[in-house]
């Protein structure tokens, strides 16, 4: 199938590894063009080149950008412009109880996960409406519906994910701009993987066998019964991404493996 997303422009916030680059790879073999981010220089670099080695006729770049810090943010919007294809994704997560959760906790993981969605959307939607044409995919969780006891202040930043989404599907009406949220499920990327392998070493034990004893444990009735591949999400951010998807706008859409029973 041709998703016309040839020529396309697209820029991907925390895509050096996982869910985020999973997304170039499948934009750039639909010939778009990538622009990908990590926070550190030598990382993003890195990924750029794997990305040329597999895909020798692809434009792509790499911005490197903390999102943490806010000189850095500013940089980067000024180098942003024509964009046809935003893809929220950048995040953090960390295991951590309510109790002990300080303030400063609280700002960061917002600052992160939902201020930089805010400030790419402020900065590119206004061009994507006046050609009238234009797609803002936010990368959330199921963990923004089903809310993980150690881990509030992060099912708070994928709730508000879902609603600032949301809001700005709302000022799309009459053209061919869409916002739409992905709900992503236990996703087996390279931070869950290097964990989890650690574990597998020290309990001596085989890693798929220590992979289903998580799922197991932590989502037992997930339809999928194993870990979500990265690649599994991105295709449908693939789909969203490209002109196809037109009738879907203001939409969040599950890639959870059925953890969710009802959204």
């Amino acid at each position: 199938m041709n998703l016309k997303l040839e020529g396309k422009r697209a820029f991907i916030s925390g895509s050096t590894q996982g869910i985020g680059y999973a997304i170039a790879k499948q934009l750039l073999n639909e010939k778009a063009e990538v622009i990908i981010n990590g926070r550190h220089e030598e990382k993003t670099n890195l990924a750029v080149q794997k990305l040329k080695d597999e895909f020798p006729d692809a434009v792509v770049s790499g911005i490197v950008c903390d999102f943490e810090k806010k000189e850095e943010v500013t940089a980067l919007l000024n180098e942003l412009n024509n964009i046809d294809i935003l893809i929220n994704n950048v995040g953090v997560f960390e295991l951590k109880d309510f109790e002990n959760l300080e303030d400063e906790d609280w700002y960061r993981i917002f600052e992160v996960n939902v201020m930089s969605s805010i400030r790419l959307s402020k900065k590119l939607l206004p061009h994507m409406l006046e050609k009238k044409s234009g797609r803002i995919i936010f990368i959330s969780s199921e963990s923004g519906v089903n809310i993980p006891g150690n881990m509030i202040h992060y099912g708070m930043t994928k709730a508000a994910m879902m609603a600032v989404s949301n809001g700005l599907s709302k000022l799309t009406a009459g053209t061919e701009v869409t916002v739409n949220t992905i709900l992503g499920g236990p996703t087996y990327s390279e931070g869950v993987a290097s964990t989890i392998e650690h574990i597998a070493s020290l309990q001596n034990i085989e890693i798929e066998q220590m992979k289903n004893a998580i799922i197991q444990q932590t989502n037992p009735h997930s339809l999928l019964q194993r870990f979500i591949d990265p690649a599994e999400i991105a295709s449908l951010a693939i789909y969203l991404s490209c002109p196809l998807s037109i009738a879907t706008n203001g939409s969040c859409l599950r890639a959870d493996g059925g953890v969710l029973k009802i959204i």
